[in-house]
């Protein structure tokens, strides 16, 4: 008996260490890819002022198709277009890419892949800090899609762990892990870009920088103290990347396909809990980071708000979701997981048509508040017993694809119809996800 008592402390114990080190080396991430996200409309500002020859092009083409369906000169609006289009071409990439790092690290481990993943986004913070032109922006947004496969591969680190409630432990501070970086970084990137202006570099340099000492850290403690995670016997019997179309066709991926295609797939009423709960995660996600991406545009042109302005912005949302996480969240019960997400999406209509109609900040923070609320509440779905690896990446493939999609429609609707009509429609739409989510549990009940 005793010998079992020390197995068991010994698992806590390792898990409690994992838990820990998934945490540092998320945050270290997320620190630095949020540095970005009060910088963006300034940056495409910053060339359209430059008149670089790539965006002077890319704007040609713009008032081409403008002229072509008879839209009114906005052209303030055509960074949120411009700023859709990254934003999807990143996304894009991450739906292109996350599958096959998923499944690979079910066949070579967790430990390998986040390494790899690593010293991509190091490569890309670093052309980030040399760039002086919009190509080399964009490739610097191109090397970051391919490799930002962090989070899911932290995700599926915590799924391997031995104990229930190590592994419930572990999503939270995941959750922690995201409030604190987007309540810090944001905030960081503004502040590190008003002094490198002071010193007469590009103001976007010292948050690149940044970034690539982030990375940097991240990798080195990565390197020397993450144990590998995934068990000898399931690497081993491990099917690899299987077909290739089942990880980069979006109806495959819908399916479930690289999953239920194992020599030991989950059980049938597994497989469609799995196939629903990805089409709610994909229509809510579709619509949510449309408005997301086209919030700081807004704030931007409607209350002219500086990089400093926008990073104490997601500072307040960084802040309301950590406090609804270590609250709220924490204390769903196990089988209420679909009422909590049905209540956060609810939430988010209010929340979108405030931010949308808001005429002062006033207005506009009590909409944050309820964004935020919404935000925090809903999680990504957990992964089968196995092939954790693949199922996470399938879920952030399709949260992937969702996000591609999302920011370049919604920014079309408001580019050709304004910041009121892209909210007011879009909240609108958030029955849609609501009514899935109704399905799902009707199918849990049979």
């Amino acid at each position: 008996m005793s010998a079992v008592n020390k197995s068991v402390e010994d698992g806590a114990a390792f898990s409690s260490k994992v838990i820990r080190i998934v945490f540092v080396v998320l945050l270290l991430d997320l620190l630095g890819f949020t540095l970005i996200l009060p910088l963006l409309p300034s940056i495409l500002d910053h060339y359209a002022q430059t008149e670089d020859g790539v965006y002077q092009s890319l704007q040609s083409v713009v008032d081409w198709f403008r002229q072509a369906v008879g839209i009114p000169l906005e052209k303030k609006y055509n960074s949120v277009l411009f700023g859709g289009l990254i934003g999807s071409l990143f996304s894009l990439l991450q739906f292109l890419s996350s599958p096959v790092t998923g499944a690979l690290s079910d066949r070579h481990g967790r430990r390998p892949l986040l390494i790899l993943t690593t010293l991509g986004l190091m490569s890309s913070y670093a052309v980030w800090a040399v760039s002086r032109s919009f190509s080399m922006f964009l490739l610097f947004r191109v090397i970051g899609g391919i490799c930002k496969g962090n989070v899911s591969l932290c995700t599926a680190i915590v799924a391997d762990l031995p104990c229930p409630k190590a592994r419930n432990r572990g999503m939270a501070m995941i959750g922690i892990a995201f409030s604190v970086g987007f309540t810090v970084g944001p905030l960081m990137g503004a502040y590190f870009a008003i002094g490198s202006r002071t010193t007469g570099n590009v103001f976007y340099q010292t948050p690149a920088l940044l970034a690539l000492a982030f990375s940097a850290a991240d990798l080195l403690f990565i390197w020397l103290m993450l144990p590998e995670t995934l068990p000898k016997d399931i690497k081993v019997s491990s099917s690899g990347c299987g077909d290739s179309s089942d990880l980069l066709s979006p109806l495959s991926l819908f399916h479930f396909a690289a999953v239920s295609r194992t020599k030991d797939p989950p059980s049938r009423d597994r497989m469609q809990a799995l196939r629903v709960l990805g089409l709610v995660y994909f229509c809510y996600l579709f619509l949510f980071s449309g408005l997301e991406f086209t919030l700081s545009f807004l704030t931007h042109q409607r209350f002219q708000f500086t990089s400093m302005q926008q990073g104490k912005m997601f500072f307040f949302i960084g802040v309301i979701m950590a406090l609804i996480q270590g609250g709220y969240a924490r204390r769903i019960k196990p089988g209420s997981h679909i009422k909590a997400v049905r209540m956060a999406i609810i939430t988010l209509i209010p929340a979108f048509i405030l931010i949308g109609l808001s005429w002062n900040v006033t207005m506009l923070y009590i909409g944050l508040a309820l964004y935020s609320f919404g935000e925090s509440s809903v999680n990504l779905p957990p992964g089968s017993a196995h092939q954790k690896g693949t199922v996470m990446g399938i879920l952030r493939s399709l949260g992937a694809l969702a996000r591609a999609l999302g920011p370049v429609v919604s920014s079309s609707v408001y580019w050709i119809a304004g910041a009121q009509a892209c909210f007011l429609i879009t909240s609108a739409s958030f029955v849609i996800p609501l009514t899935l989510l109704n399905i799902a549990r009707r199918l849990k009940e049979e």
